[in-house]
């Protein structure tokens, strides 16, 4: 069977719009078919509560708007919504309107459905993960149990502003033999408890509410259906948030799972530039973190190739070809590729990679490194080279700026030729990444190399040095010579990797979290 494409093929004046669900808020939760689209889409409309790190599935060049930047608030802004999708599609442009949990559960996609329609414009739903399933889960509470509730319902909080009589059964909800769902109901809470056991639901049915569900704000509580308001609002709890009611509420004790992950409840700043830092926020999500995103550096092309194509050329007079990031192994080669070059004739090379995640780099253009040393940091490389490149010609692609020790250390036994394959620029971060770590509002940052470490130094700002040092944001690095960088830019390393890998400085997080708590 094919695979449909991500849009039919830009034909006529208006192509279809995809209305997508986003999910509840943790990134991984975003469907395939949701990626896709996203990755093939001109006109991104999104909304609000929608994490800005799934926009990193868009190509560059995508307009990305979110619903709040159109005109007026947000009882009035459905036209706007509608008109701005109408626009963008009769422009010929290829939209995604992503919009939180599931477009046809309480998210107004069937009236953007209907709105198209009547424009004579195609569309296609791209189902997304609902709250009610997505956030219940991740608090530990079932909706369904084969001993407590056989049946569920989702339930809005807020029913449309027009409607002359409510829909809503609320004696038949107060008998309802299952779990009820509620969204969007922080408001009426109190009027939400007090009129389900005015018709009948016992004041003593297990009741929970979860805020910010599936990311790493997520807080819950239980209580009981007349204490749930009292509950609410001694916690302060807010929206984004959902109420459960029933029996399943008490499995949660025995099946909540999110609170035990390491990284539970606390952001974790990443500051590798953007194209490397999904992988990384990735994992801070799977150990219960949330990830933000503030890249201080940028990876750039070098400014002319002749130099790099020089070596290409004449790639065949050198013996060894070292790599010391993974940036490196990818400029060198896809311009080798473009270079219409074949990677045989890379045969009587042997390749070195400064450690594992360079090695797999490699492997995405099906090589295999000669020499991965033991110690992933250039006086690691430079033991385990130094014997085997001794007369040898050695090229070394690396980036424009950074230590020389591996040039010059080899230069003593070898011919050794050095080549900038791309430039590091220092990025001018703004936003409400950086207000976050102005305000002391990040919890850990992510250090993964001496320049990130100056160009952490150049956006922190006073606020974001006092709370450095006070240890209320703790700042944790790759290596020890990170170490040594960020401490020569004023900055307090809370904790330093034993791997020098990405890997190595959750695994570091971690251990600081653990001994904190």
């Amino acid at each position: 069977m094919t695979h449909p494409s991500a849009f039919p093929t830009a034909g006529s004046k208006a192509l279809p719009v995809a209305l997508v669900g986003a999910g509840p808020g943790h990134p991984g939760l975003l469907t395939l078919r949701a990626a896709e689209v996203l990755s093939h889409a001109d006109f991104v409309l999104y909304d609000r509560l929608v994490p800005l790190s799934l926009l990193s599935h868009c190509k560059p060049q995508a307009e990305r708007v979110c619903v709040e930047q159109l005109p007026g608030d947000h009882a009035y802004r459905t036209p706007q919504i509608h008109a701005a999708l109408i626009d963008a599609a009769r422009r010929g442009l290829r939209v995604v309107r992503l919009k939180g949990g599931d477009p046809f559960v309480f998210g107004r996609g069937a009236e953007e459905a209907q709105a198209l329609r009547e424009a004579g414009i195609d569309f296609e739903i791209v189902p997304g993960v609902t709250a009610g399933l997505g956030a219940t889960a991740f608090a530990g509470i079932p909706v369904t149990h084969r001993r407590h509730a056989s049946a569920v319902a989702f339930v809005t909080g807020h029913e449309y502003p027009s409607k002359e009589d409510s829909q809503l059964d609320w004696a038949a909800l107060a008998a309802f033999p299952g779990t009820l769902v509620f969204y969007m109901s922080v408001s009426r809470l109190v009027y939400l408890t007090q009129t389900l056991i005015a018709h009948g639901k016992p004041a003593d049915t297990p009741a929970a509410i979860v805020q910010q569900g599936t990311t790493g704000r997520q807080r819950t509580a239980t209580a009981t259906l007349a204490t749930l308001a009292d509950t609410m609002q001694r916690g302060s709890f807010s929206p984004p948030s959902l109420v459960v009611i029933g029996d399943v509420v008490t499995l949660r004790e025995e099946i909540a799972w999110v609170e035990r992950l390491p990284l539970f409840g606390k952001r974790v700043l990443i500051t590798r530039p953007r194209h490397q830092a999904d992988s990384m926020a990735a994992r801070v999500a799977q150990l219960g973190g949330e990830p933000v995103f503030l890249p201080v550096v940028d990876v750039l092309p070098p400014l002319t190739f002749d130099e790099i194509d020089s070596c290409i050329d004449a790639v065949g007079r050198y013996h060894w070809l070292v790599f010391t990031s993974v940036n490196g192994v990818r400029a060198f080669l896809n311009r080798f590729r473009l270079r219409g070059k074949d990677m045989r004739a890379l045969a009587g090379l042997k390749l070195a990679a400064i450690g594992p995640a360079t090695a797999d780099a490699l492997r995405e253009f099906h090589l295999e490194a000669d020499l991965v040393p033991s110690a992933y940091n250039s006086e690691g490389l430079v033991e385990a080279l130094r014997p085997r490149v001794v007369g040898l010609r050695v090229l070394l692609a690396r980036a424009d700026r950074g230590l020389e020790l591996l040039r010059d250390e080899l230069s003593r036994v070898a011919s050794v030729e050095q080549i900038a394959v791309y430039r590091q620029v220092d990025e001018r971060p703004t936003g409400p990444a950086l207000t976050l770590l102005h305000t002391g509002a990040i919890d850990l940052v992510s250090c993964t190399s001496s320049n990130i470490a100056g160009g952490l130094a150049m956006v922190l700002g006073e606020e974001g040095r006092k709370h450095i040092e006070a240890g209320r944001t703790k700042l944790v690095s790759i290596s020890p010579r990170t170490t040594a960088a960020a401490r020569a830019c004023g900055l307090t390393v809370a904790a330093e990797a034993t791997d020098y890998t990405t890997e190595g400085v959750l695994e570091a997080m971690v251990r600081l979290i653990s001994a904190d708590r």
